[in-house]
Order: structure tokens, then sequence, then C-alpha cells
């Protein structure tokens, strides 16, 4: 277990969702994701992220924004990031407000990439209409930028300013994500980073080839590089035995909100649990196996809480990262 690593990227993720089986109350179980953020920001972890969605049965964050300043308050130096960001959603204005907030006193800690969504109940919800969604998405993206770079622009019939404006560059503070050309293009013409939820180089390219149509001077995608929810047990055999049940549960549920436009690598196919663990979108590796695996990647996607995974074995999880792997990068 001496071989070093040269670089690592472990990442911290929180969506929330709890199965109907978790025992934990949802105000202790934001509590104790507060309280992983802070252990994560004194360990080898280089990244926390927060997902959105709204109008569902299990309690998936739907305000990841309030939650990215409460972990930015509580840590001093990792990355939050909030993938995605449903901007049609919301009021830009707003958004850009909360945004440059956190900005204010991340220290260029806090990132976020902004998405179209792909559950039309969720435009139902907040009355926007599906059949716009793309259009709503880039008028509400131009006012958000202007706002953030502090220049004055139009909005509801009213010139406004946003002050204080963002600190950091915006293109390390917004970035885009999407599956489809159209967001490819969409971040190329916007000058921002690419940040799509699958591993597809003709996407890249189509992408690389607009920001060089479009003059982009900080053309970069971030790719997802095939990540599996892990949990790191002594005995995995049986911690699929304890917590097989809720790792299912969230690969339902996700695979529920199915698309035919979506696509993402954390989409399961599995049928039951059997089915589940040889697909390996979800795995429970030795601490000997989690080293290998970050040996061989360099990557590591740790999700605690997946589908109302218990906060004890979630804390047991990242104890033996802490204690037997950790050590040896």
């Amino acid at each position: 277990m001496n071989r070093p690593l040269k670089k690592t990227n472990i990442v911290l993720r929180f969506d929330m969702r709890s199965s109907p089986r978790c025992k934990d109350t949802p105000a202790d179980r934001y509590k104790a994701a507060l309280e992983m953020a802070s252990w994560a920001d004194v360990q080898a972890v280089n990244v926390i992220g927060l997902s959105e969605h709204h109008n569902t049965d299990d309690g998936f964050l739907s305000a990841p924004l309030q939650l990215a300043g409460m972990m930015i308050a509580r840590t001093r130096r990792i990355r939050v990031s909030v993938s995605a960001l449903l901007v049609p959603l919301h009021e830009p204005l707003r958004l850009a407000e909360d945004i440059s907030l956190i900005d204010q006193v991340a220290d260029g800690r806090f990132s976020v990439t902004c998405g179209l969504g792909y559950r039309e109940t969720e435009y139902q919800s907040f009355g926007i209409d599906w059949s716009q969604r793309g259009k709503v998405f880039d008028e509400k993206l131009t006012v958000l930028l202007q706002a953030l770079r502090g220049d004055c622009y139009q909005h509801n019939g009213c010139s406004s300013r946003l002050i204080p404006a963002a600190v950091s560059k915006i293109y390390t503070l917004i970035m885009i994500g999407g599956n489809s050309k159209a967001a490819a293009l969409r971040a190329a013409r916007l000058g921002l980073i690419f940040c799509p939820p699958i591993d597809d180089l003709a996407l890249e390219k189509i992408y690389m080839d607009a920001c060089r149509k479009y003059g982009v001077k900080h053309a970069f995608t971030i790719l997802p590089g095939e990540p599996s929810t892990t949990f790191i047990s002594d005995d995995p055999d049986a911690c699929w035995k304890t917590i097989g049940e809720h790792l299912m549960y969230d690969a339902q549920a996700y695979g529920m909100w199915h698309h035919p436009n979506r696509r993402a690598y954390a989409e399961s196919f599995a049928s039951n649990i059997e089915e589940l663990r040889h697909e390996g979108k979800y795995r429970i590796l030795s601490p000997e196996q989690a080293l290998k695996s970050l040996q061989e990647t360099g990557s590591l996607h740790f999700a605690p809480l997946t589908g109302g995974v218990s906060i004890d074995a979630g804390w047991k999880s990242l104890r033996l990262f802490e204690d037997h792997v950790q050590p040896y990068l």
C-alpha cells in the first residue's frame, strides 16, 4: 500500500434524498452533512458537491445555495460546488444576489454549474413553461451573468446593477452543465467551462470547436470520469446487507426520473441489489481496494448519506478513509 499518488480528485457529495426506511430525522441529517463538510475540510477531500431538485417525495435537496453557504462558513480550504443549479426555476436577480453573497466570503472556493433540468413536474410547480425551457434558460442566464459581473442591465422593465457584484472571475464561478449539443454550444457562446454529466468525447469536441469559433480564452471541459458512489468497509459483504437497500432505493428513485434526453453516468439499470453490486455504479470497497482504485484512477466519490444510509454508517465509511486510506496519500 505504499505506491505514491501524483494527484487525486476526492469528492464528497450530498443530495439529502432518504428512503422511507431511514430512521434519522431530516434535521439530524442536515446537521450531519455540515459536520461531514467540516471533517472533509481537514482531510484529503477536494470538493463538496451539492445537487438540486424540487417536488420530490424523499426530501431531495431543494435549497443548495443555502446549504453551500453554510458549508462555506464551516470550512476554510475545501471547494463547494452546486451541480446543477436549475436556473430556469429561479428569479435570476435573486440567484445573482445569493451567489454573489456566498462568493464574497468564499475566497474562490465556491462555484455553480447551471443546468436546464429534465423533470417537467418541477417546471409546473414553479409555473415555468416546459416547452420554452431552453429560451427561458438563456434569458435568465443572460441576466444572471450581467448581474454577477456588475453590469447595468434591464430586467422586468427596470434598470438595475448588483452591488456588490461577484468577486471571482465569472468563468471560475459559473459553469454550464448538460449532455446535449445545445448545452455544449451554450457554454461556448457564453465563454464558460462545460461540465457534462457523461464522458462524451464527441460532445467535448463540439464545445471546443465552438470555443475556437467564438474566441473563448478559457475553454475547458470537466468530464465526470465514470464516477462510482463509494463506501468503505472492513467487510463489504456485510455492509451491502446493511446499507444495500438504501443504495438500491437511490438507484431506483433516480431511475424513475428517466427522460429520453437525459444521459448521465449515475443512471443505474439494476433491478436488484446483486445486479447493483455488479454494475459498479454503487460500490462498497475495503480500505485496500479504495486505495488501489485511487492509484488507478486518481478519483473517489463519497456520498455518505446516499438514499437514507444512516448517519452512523456514513461516518464509519469516512473514518475508515481517514484512518486506513488517507495516510497513504
